[in-house]
């Protein structure tokens, strides 16, 4: 037993040897497989260098082609300019005169010197009545003044001598007095047979004709209308009448008329009237002005377009209405910075000026905001700008017609 022991503890020792004795040999492999050469390392980092670079490379073009292209707009730059604050109404027109020709004498029409529809002139003609019975009349009149006249002369030689008394004196001079009142009452009669025009303007449809008797008493001959100048009527909505009071009395104060289809240059008036009352009907104040109407353009009870100017802004912020956006926040602009990046600014919209302008509160004098392309643009985009071409406009009416449906 003991003999077995000891050649078991030999053939144990013998094996742990050799395992230590194999391990060796393989730590003594492993450490000269791990001695590399130096180019090896070098070619390592190469090939570890290009790797990256590739990478990066790709990388940098994703992003690139990930990044939109710069967005084409159309853009312009504000300007400033003295604009009017106004407020746009309809309204129509009346003749500044009417005159109701009447004939003052009785008599009958002998002769007519107007075409129905024509312009007259102050002093022109347009009716004649038979002047011979007036005539007779003040012929009559001045053979009775000019008797009383020649008794007056003789009382007067007579008193001179104290040859009458003075009742009979007085009675002369009162006579000739009244002759002679009564030869100016025949003139007049008889310069009423010549009917004249009393103003400028232009005649109606006569009612009579040459043969008709006339008188105080029947209907009028003719009615004339004052045209030049010529009156505006509009109202003023209640809401806006603080404004206008606060513009009252103000040397910019005008009242600008043109028809709706801008077949006139706009004509500015000077504001004539203002009620002093609200109409408990329509919440409104009428108004008038008084319109330059040399041509005759404007005619009475025409309907027309008001633009009441109220002041003058000064120096006030344009740019083309089609610039300003709303959204959610209030409206805005696109500005565009100098490197051709868009910035959304907040802006305060004022009135509509020249058609296609508009006063804006947040935007700068030649600062260049974007006026078309809007829809794809977002803060910081990238834009390749272009001019903006403006459509034709300039007829005050574009606006109008917004402003009068607020």
């Amino acid at each position: 037993m003991k003999l077995n022991t000891e050649t078991s503890a030999v053939q144990t020792l013998h094996r742990d040897t050799g395992q230590r004795s194999t391990r060796s040999q393989v730590r003594r492999g492993r450490a000269a497989s791990q001695k590399l050469p130096k180019w090896a390392y070098l070619l390592f980092i190469i090939l570890a260098a290009f790797v990256s670079y590739r990478i990066l490379q790709h990388r940098a073009a994703e992003i690139k082609t990930a990044q939109p292209p710069a967005r084409p707009v159309s853009v312009t730059k504000a300007i400033a300019k003295d604009v009017p604050l106004y407020l746009d109404e309809i309204g129509t027109c009346a003749a500044y005169e009417t005159v109701q020709i009447q004939a003052q004498v009785n008599g009958v029409i002998i002769s007519r010197h107007f075409q129905d529809g024509s312009d007259v002139r102050k002093g022109d003609s347009l009716f004649t009545i038979d002047p011979r019975p007036f005539q007779a009349a003040l012929d009559q009149a001045k053979a009775q003044a000019a008797l009383d006249q020649v008794t007056l002369k003789r009382q007067e030689d007579l008193r001179a001598r104290k040859v009458i008394s003075q009742q009979d004196y007085d009675t002369a001079v009162a006579n000739a007095q009244k002759s002679q009142a009564a030869t100016e009452a025949a003139q007049v009669n008889l310069d009423w047979c010549y009917i004249k025009s009393p103003i400028n303007g232009r005649v109606g449809l006569r009612n009579v004709d040459v043969g008709n008797l006339v008188g105080p008493s029947t209907t009028p001959l003719v009615t004339i209308l004052g045209l030049d100048p010529i009156y505006t009527d509009f109202t003023v909505a209640e809401n806006d009448l603080s404004l206008v009071r606060k513009y009252l009395g103000g040397s910019n104060l005008k009242v600008q008329t043109y028809l709706p289809d801008g077949s006139i240059a706009p004509r500015v008036g000077d504001l004539y009237f203002i009620d002093n009352a609200v109409q408990p009907g329509s919440g409104t104040v009428k108004a008038r002005g008084v319109t330059p109407n040399p041509d005759h353009a404007l005619w009475p009870a025409q309907f027309v377009l008001v633009r009441f100017i109220l002041d003058t802004l000064k120096d006030a912020t344009l740019v083309p209405s089609q610039a300003v956006q709303v959204s959610q926040s209030g409206p805005f602009v696109f500005v565009v910075k100098p490197d051709n990046t868009v910035d959304l600014r907040p802006v305060k919209p004022g009135q509509r000026q020249e058609g296609d302008l508009t006063v804006v509160e947040g935007v700068k004098p030649d600062e260049t905001v974007v006026v078309t392309g809007q829809l794809a643009l977002s803060p910081g985009a990238k834009v390749a700008p272009e001019a903006y071409v403006p459509r034709n406009v300039g007829k005050p009416q574009d606006s109008a017609v917004s402003e009068s449906t607020r």
